[in-house]
């Protein structure tokens, strides 16, 4: 079983269907510890990136990634732009001129992306960001044997990392400004993070 470049896109449409549909929950969570932006900039740069998706019909790992990550690094305002545009560029750029990835170079290929945010953002799992989804659902990969349990239980794990967020006390972005009264809600990039994760094991 292998993930292709059509996976990819079917993916990247269900996560931009699930943002929208959550664009006012994501921007609940972000009213409390954030901007209150993080539902209608998602919203708005998954659109847009799709939009250039299904324009550029890619062929390639590394042309999906290009096309998504700087669709969405021009499109979605605050933080979250250039991180999940980094997530994309990194993970298209491993991926490479591939048109389909078995388990492992799907698994290293994501990682990339995962290392990509760190670099971007400077933040570590704990901080009470997307990484408290993306770092679990990164291992859960690594450690999977096949593709379609491998992807399921990576979101199972992205599901269990953006819950744990909710008690945490953020250190990035503008929720750490908050100190501890940070703590009580579930971070909004990491729900967001833990949508995308689920696109792909829907895909």
């Amino acid at each position: 079983m292998a993930f292709s470049v059509e996976n990819l896109v079917s993916a990247f449409k269900a996560f931009t269907e699930e943002i929208g549909k959550n664009r006012e929950y994501l921007t609940d969570l972000d009213a409390k510890i954030g901007d209150g932006d993080h539902g209608s900039n998602m919203a708005r740069g998954t659109k847009a990136a799709l939009e250039k998706l299904e324009a550029a019909e890619p062929k390639t790992y590394a042309e999906f990634g290009k096309t998504v990550g700087m669709g969405l690094v021009s499109s979605v305002g605050g933080a979250s732009g250039p991180l999940y545009g980094t997530f994309f560029l990194r993970f298209g750029a491993a991926g490479g001129d591939a048109e389909e990835l078995d388990l492992a170079g799907f698994a290293k290929a994501f990682r990339a992306g995962v290392e990509g945010v760190v670099a971007r953002g400077k933040a570590q799992a704990g901080d009470k960001t997307m990484l408290d989804a993306l770092f679990p659902a990164a291992d859960a990969l690594d450690a999977g044997s096949d593709l379609g349990s491998a992807l399921k239980k990576a979101q199972e794990a992205a599901e269990a990392g953006r819950d744990a967020t909710e008690p945490m006390v953020a250190h990035k972005g503008r929720a750490s400004y908050l100190g501890e009264r940070s703590a009580g809600t579930i971070d909004p990039g990491s729900a967001s993070a833990t949508m995308l994760v689920s696109a792909l094991a829907s895909a």
